[in-house]
């Protein structure tokens, strides 16, 4: 049992890293940067960084790793299956949203679009994050769909899973320091310059970390061989859950 606990142990970081980043980012858009409206104004942008943090990474995060928890292993898989996907259809709508905030932001106020690299990183991001959606609910939800083709997509799948999410996390951290970049700037704004690290910088680059740290956790779950959801007659003490009846 101690490979279970060790799992669960390290899911609860997992959950409480998550949580911890969507507070942080929520406050110091709140705080830091006036709240939050819909009205083309610069409260308007503030949406992009909570919405992006919360679904391309925290939900993106936590959804890919339902399927590692031991105690689903003696389940049926197919509501484990919607729930994986319901979950990235949820992170999908609200980073959609969160796109949407930033440019008609940006049109509103005539500033251009798609030229910093964050922007570049992040709209692929977004571009590989629909096609894998879609390929997954063609390959694994689809009841036509044979086998052969599903075994054979799998790997490619979860690859692909992990890549997208480390793609998100470097996407929000250099949208974490543009921001900083752009906002703090004694000359033109009142505010101390980034590079005197004033309490707004400091609470950024630890948002930046957590964030770092939270994807670190979740590909360390994905990662472990041991802690992957065995194929049928698996015979595994350690991982065999309390409810798991051999069937």
């Amino acid at each position: 049992m101690s490979g279970v606990v060790t799992f669960y142990v390290t899911y609860l970081l997992c959950l409480l890293l998550g949580i911890a980043s969507v507070v942080l980012v929520a406050h110091w858009n709140y705080s830091y940067r006036g709240g939050f409206s819909w009205d083309g104004s610069i409260k308007h942008f503030n949406w992009h960084p909570v919405l992006m943090v919360t679904g391309m990474v925290v939900l993106y995060g936590n959804a890919a790793v339902v399927y590692r928890i031991p105690l689903t292993w003696g389940q049926n898989k197919l509501p484990w299956k919607l729930l994986h996907a319901g979950l990235l259809l949820l992170s999908f709508i609200i980073s959609v949203i969160g796109l949407c905030a930033v440019f008609d932001y940006h049109n509103t106020n005539h500033i251009p679009n798609l030229y910093s690299l964050h922007s570049w990183v992040g709209i692929c991001t977004a571009a590989l994050f629909t096609a894998q959606w879609l390929m997954g609910f063609t390959a694994f939800l689809l009841p036509c769909t044979p086998i052969a083709l599903r075994s054979l997509v799998k790997p490619g799948h979860v690859w692909m899973g992990g890549i997208i999410l480390v793609l998100s996390i470097v996407s929000t951290i250099s949208g974490i320091n543009e921001k900083l970049f752009f906002a703090l700037k004694a000359n033109t704004n009142g505010t101390l310059p980034y590079s005197m690290l004033p309490p707004e910088a400091i609470l950024a680059n630890c948002l930046g970390i957590i964030i770092v740290a939270f994807g670190l956790v979740v590909l360390k779950i994905l990662s472990n061989q041991t802690w992957q959801r065995p194929e049928p007659g698996y015979d595994e003490e350690d991982f065999r859950p309390l409810a798991y009846d051999g069937s």
